[in-house]
């Protein structure tokens, strides 16, 4: 868990430690990245809060979903 910061939206804090992840590789492209249920587990946050996660991450080019078959990092990122 992160400690958050009261003046941001919790929403985007989870959404820059996983883009940092993807950018130091810990998160390869086409490696699956956290589901809605593991974001909720890992950070503490509610699941409307782990879908708007995936949304932002989605629309910057970051990741993809497949649906059945969870959220990967894109083949091509954006740089």
């Amino acid at each position: 868990m992160i400690e958050f910061a009261p003046d941001i939206p919790r929403w985007r804090q989870v959404a820059e430690v996983i883009r940092q992840r993807i950018k130091d590789g810990t998160y390869q492209p086409r490696t699956r990245v956290p589901s809605v249920l593991q974001l909720t587990e890992e950070f503490g946050i509610a699941s409307v809060t782990a879908h708007k996660v995936h949304r932002a991450l989605r629309a910057e080019g970051l990741i993809y979903t497949e649906p059945g078959m969870g959220s990967f990092v894109s083949k091509d990122l954006p740089r």
